[in-house]
């Protein structure tokens, strides 16, 4: 039977690492109907794409299964020229100081969802502590009104989804999106009559050379970093919880040192990490392994098999957390990589930090997990976690 790639099989959510390895032994440039798009699975090609923009340019978006109205006005889904002007006033206002301002409440979140559940022999890890951890550092980040916390929540974890059966975005991840979008226009509206010291007045307020963000800039990227923020860091403190479960050395290590913990965190990204596959379309025909991608396809890259390429990670179906894995790919690349990396790292610290203070030892409880549905993204929906 011929070898078929579908990123929306449920089953390449739970596991596509054998896929994956097939794409690059097999199939490092290959075609998948299903998805419509070229799959590129080797290291040094997904690479080589991250740093080639003007080859394999983001204008035409970045997610697999693109929003109306997203491409070419978010970062993620825009090339240089326009992407530096972006890039440059949005790192102007993600200062230093704001990442700092975020240490002590980050820590009294956590302390906070892990004293709720103190008493709990078995808890979701997901529900009770990784997606609260990470919308309680959104709503300090953006000095957003706590009432809403779980509608913004809900419509940024259906707004990563995609519909199995269809193959694109259902109706209601597309009304999650436009709930979204209309919540932060009204957000950027009245903090332009009323500008703080936080990270949306910081967008709205951010100048280089007379140059400052559109309205609609704003609101899309508050839009995107929602998103992303809630399922990209609550997603993978998911995946990091689930490597110290199913590894018990790794966790007793980091238990009892808790200075491994940037290593483990990187080699959790090498490993398992949540950002699993991106878009680029390819501006001039481009032959690679005796392929030949026409100008205007789609290409996927595929990060989570780039991050286990063995031409490039010597055992990569290994647990290492002594590998310090510099050169993975789980933040992306080149005029791409995550503008979110820091403050993504500096959470993940302080969470995995305050649960191994107030949980040292744990399993998970379930066999098979239930994943998110998401042509991009792979995370558990659900994590029990057994204390002792």
């Amino acid at each position: 039977m011929a070898f078929r790639f579908d990123p929306y099989d449920p089953a390449i959510d739970a596991d596509p690492f054998p896929a994956y390895k097939v794409l690059r032994d097999e199939y490092p440039c290959f075609w998948s109907e299903e998805a419509g798009m070229w799959v590129l699975s080797r290291f040094d090609d997904v690479l080589g794409a991250l740093t080639n923009w003007r080859t394999y340019s983001s204008a035409k978006g970045n997610l697999i299964d693109e929003f109306p109205g997203r491409a070419g006005s978010t970062l993620g889904s825009s090339d240089p020229p326009r992407h530096d002007r972006l890039r440059a006033l949005i790192q102007s206002a993600m200062t230093k100081r704001a990442l700092d301002h975020m240490l002590e409440p980050a820590r009294a979140s956590v302390a906070g969802h892990l004293a709720a559940i103190a008493e709990k022999p078995v808890f979701d890890f997901v529900s009770e502590v990784g997606s609260k951890v990470t919308v309680d550092l959104l709503f300090n980040l953006f000095a957003l009104p706590p009432e809403q916390a779980s509608e913004v929540r809900d419509n940024a974890v259906l707004m990563v989804q995609t519909d199995a059966k269809t193959r694109q975005k259902a109706p209601e991840h597309l009304a999650a999106f436009q709930w979204m979008a209309d919540y932060a226009e009204r957000l950027v509206q009245k903090r332009k009559a009323n500008p703080g010291d936080d990270l949306l007045s910081n967008f709205i307020t951010a100048e280089i050379d007379g140059e400052k963000l559109l309205d609609k800039e704003v609101q899309l990227t508050v839009t995107t970093l929602i998103m992303a923020g809630i399922e990209s860091l609550s997603g993978f403190l998911g995946m990091f919880a689930l490597n110290l479960a199913d590894y018990p050395d790794a966790r007793r290590a980091l238990a009892a040192d808790p200075s491994l913990i940037p290593d483990a965190m990187e080699e959790s990204l090498r490993f398992n990490t949540s950002a699993q596959r991106f878009k680029r379309c390819v501006q001039v025909d481009t032959e690679l392994h005796g392929q030949t991608m026409k100008a205007g396809d789609f290409v996927m890259l595929a990060y989570g098999s780039a991050n286990r390429d063995e031409r490039m990670f010597p055992d990569p179906d290994v647990y290492d957390i002594t590998r310090r894995p510099k050169r993975h790919v789980g933040f992306g690349g080149g005029v791409h990589s995550c503008l979110g990396a820091m403050l993504a790292r500096v959470a993940c610290q302080v969470v995995v930090e305050e649960l191994l203070k107030a949980v040292p030892e744990f399993t998970r409880v379930d066999k098979e997990l239930a994943w998110v549905p998401s042509s991009n993204f792979r995370s558990p929906q659900v994590l029990r976690l057994a204390r002792g």
